[in-house]
Order: C-alpha cells, then sequence, then structure tokens
C-alpha cells in the first residue's frame, strides 16, 4: 500500500513549514498541494520547516482536487468536525480504525490521504469525493486540531502499520494501463439511467465506493462488466 499526503488549499506559511517537518520525519519524500494560498517558499515557511525545506520547493502543485487524486484507488478525507461529515452514504471512522481497514485492503492499493485547509478544513464538495472520512478523537469541547498536528499522528499511524511512503514514480510505473473501473461504472450507470431510481448521482456515488472499499481482483470485474453487458 502506498500514501499520498494531499494538502488542501493551504493558507498560512507556519503550518506549511510545520507539515513539510512532519513530512519529512516520517520518511515522505514528497509534498503534493493544491491550490496553495501563500507563498510554499516563504520566509516563514523556510524557517518552521527547517531541514525540511527542501519539500517545500520541490512541492507538486495542483489546480484542481481531481488533478491531485487521478492516480489514487481510495481517497481519505480528514476531518475535526463530526457533523461535517453526516453526509448520505458517508462511513467515516476513528483514524486507527480506518488505517486498520486500508491495510487490509487487498493488492497495491494507492490511498489519498486529504488534509484539508487550515483555517476550514474540506468543503462538503471535497467530502462527498472521499471513499472514507478519518477523525481523530479529541476533547469534544476543542475538537479541530492543527493541520500539521493532525498529519503527525496519521502519518505515525501509518508507518505503524507499516505502510509504505507514496512514491510519485512507483505510482505511474504500477499503475494498471485498462481502463476495466471505468467501463463497469459506466455500464452501470447506463442499467440505472432508465430505472425509477430519486437520486441515481447517489446510487452511482454508493456503488463506485463498494468498488474501491472492496477492491476486486481483474477476474472479478470482467465477471461483473459481462453480466452488466
Amino acid at each position: 500500500m502506498r500514501v499520498k499526503v494531499i494538502l488542501i488549499e493551504p493558507k498560512y506559511q507556519v503550518n506549511l513549514g510545520y507539515a513539510a517537518r512532519t513530512a519529512k520525519n516520517f520518511g515522505l519524500g514528497k509534498m503534493y498541494v493544491v491550490n496553495p494560498r501563500t507563498n510554499l517558499r516563504g520566509k516563514k515557511a523556510r524557517m518552521y520547516a527547517k531541514h525540511a525545506y527542501e519539500l517545500l520547493e520541490d512541492a507538486r502543485v495542483y489546480r484542481s482536487l481531481d488533478e491531485a487524486t487521478r492516480d489514487c484507488d481510495v481517497l481519505v478525507g480528514t476531518t475535526g468536525i463530526m457533523q461535517k461529515a453526516k453526509a448520505n452514504f458517508k462511513r467515516i471512522y476513528l483514524a486507527d480504525d480506518a488505517v486498520s481497514r486500508l491495510k487490509r485492503m487487498r493488492g497495491d492499493v494507492r490511498v489519498g490521504l486529504l488534509v484539508g485547509r487550515d483555517d476550514t478544513g474540506l468543503n462538503g464538495e471535497e467530502i462527498e469525493k472521499c471513499d472514507m472520512l478519518a477523525y481523530i478523537g479529541t476533547n469534544p469541547d476543542y475538537p479541530v486540531l492543527n493541520v500539521s498536528h493532525a498529519l503527525a499522528i496519521f502519518l505515525y499511524l501509518l508507518r505503524h502499520e507499516e505502510l509504505r511512503a507514496y512514491s510519485d514514480e512507483g505510482m505511474r510505473a504500477k499503475r494498471p494501463e485498462s481502463g476495466e473501473m471505468q467501463t463497469l461504472l459506466a455500464l452501470f450507470g447506463r442499467m440505472i439511467s432508465g430505472k425509477h431510481i430519486r437520486n441515481k448521482r447517489a446510487v452511482l456515488g454508493v456503488f463506485r465506493r463498494m468498488l474501491r472499499n472492496t477492491q476486486p481482483s481483474s477476474q472479478e470485474l470482467h465477471a461483473l462488466i459481462t453480466a452488466l453487458k
């Protein structure tokens, strides 16, 4: 299993510096950022990153979350506010339970770990894109952790579970070429389009998350594709 940590629209250089330092502490060799709202290489970012500043200098920047997660099989969102996660069909786990579930997934799963904004966290649309949400249990009177602190806890759990850090080169090399998953989703979407279903989009989302969470084999995907055809 490989993990890609993605920072969403970071606002404060202090947090960027601490996040870089945390990433290097746990052996990550690359930082991935979506639409930063501050200078990744600013004076404060450099000051707080210390010897991890090269991660900010070489950070990969994306214009959108979809672009950043295109090479991921499973998306895990992090949240400190339970109420934000109460969307239809959403699964939310304590952080250690989420990591244990990831470890049980079969094969070379590519996990995108989304770390929300340092002022407002993940928004509703981003939460909807996640296959599971992970929550760090804290004092309910003051539940929200600083993003770098939350990142440290998640990376510790991931390392503790002996997951390999995300490698950009390795992920590209091992990414399957076939579009079997996309073919199956398209067939399923075509099948339900003629049904009297109130919220077809939500049903398609449930089916997609089931596939990602169960990680079917190529043989299993072929069987489903054959059945739907």
